[in-house]
């Protein structure tokens, strides 16, 4: 397994993590300062502050993405938007290809409108049937520009509203079924906070190997949660074995960083620099 002790080369920062301290440009310039070579930033981020000026900002800091967030919420209740889900999908692909990002991030949706509380449907079947149509061809756009795409399977408490793909193992059948030639097109982002609780998990990880783990994403589980969005913990201050994944994660041949995605309303209400110091001690020291 890697040595995270001596330096941070391999952290990136998932923009979210300070996103209610500082505007995506500060956000650059921080990270710069402090030796951080990588971020993931998040489509509405980078609109707020230009696509262009980000790809300028990137080129000058000397920053990269280890990813970029987010395409998929797929379903839809009838055909316009189902359509419409395609044709952003697509914008993001293009944005992502515009940042130079290795993969684009995918949060594929469950039943439509229950985020907002009412729901079009409530047969996630048909939702999931939706995600794997809209999957099929968001790849087929993606494989002409060269993105990959890496399906983000979400804990089960959010199946309603935010993904229907709960398990690694759910998300690479529809690898095994859609890129059966593991052309390195489609995989997976393996999201700690998501899928730690999962018994078939280190298995599923072997299952993938490198050509499908495409991104790892790290924060911790705090006990209670309070929040069952925006309460994780940072790397350390949870019930996680971090350590452990990593090493089953690297072991199936995963050689890229490690990257901090915490949402969470108490690290928001903390100075952003206070935020980004602890999260490369705690890269160093637990990750």
């Amino acid at each position: 397994m890697r040595d995270l002790s001596n330096d941070h080369a391999l952290l990136s920062l998932n923009t979210a993590t300070v996103r209610k301290q500082w505007r995506l440009d500060r956000i650059i310039d921080e990270c710069a300062r402090r030796g951080i070579h990588a971020i993931s930033p998040w489509r509405d981020q980078v609109a707020d502050v230009g696509l262009e000026t980000v790809a300028r900002l990137l080129r000058t800091t000397g920053v990269g993405l280890s990813g970029y967030c987010r395409g998929g919420f797929y379903p839809a209740a009838n055909t316009a938007g189902l359509t419409a889900a395609l044709e952003d999908n697509r914008r993001a692909v293009d944005e992502a290809r515009a940042l130079d990002a290795p993969c684009l991030v995918l949060v594929v949706g469950s039943l439509p409108g229950a985020l907002q509380g009412v729901p079009a449907y409530t047969d996630i079947t048909r939702a999931r049937g939706e995600v794997r149509d809209g999957i099929a061809a968001t790849l087929e756009y993606a494989r002409t520009v060269g993105m990959p795409l890496a399906i983000e399977p979400l804990h089960p408490m959010q199946a309603a509203e935010r993904a229907c793909i709960n398990t690694l193992e759910q998300a690479l059948d529809l690898c095994d079924e859609l890129d059966p030639e593991r052309s390195g097109m489609l995989g997976v982002a393996v999201d700690v906070y998501h899928v730690w609780w999962d018994p078939k998990l280190h298995a599923q990880i072997r299952r993938a190997g490198a050509k499908r783990l495409l991104a790892y994403h790290v924060c911790d589980w705090l006990a209670p949660t309070r929040d069952l969005l925006n309460d994780r913990g940072m790397m350390g201050d949870g019930v996680i074995e971090l350590k452990t994944i990593r090493r089953e994660m690297e072991s199936a041949g995963y050689a890229g960083l490690c990257e901090v995605e915490i949402f969470s309303e108490d690290w928001w209400s903390r100075p952003g620099e206070e935020v980004l110091d602890t999260c490369i001690q705690r890269h160093r020291s637990v990750v």
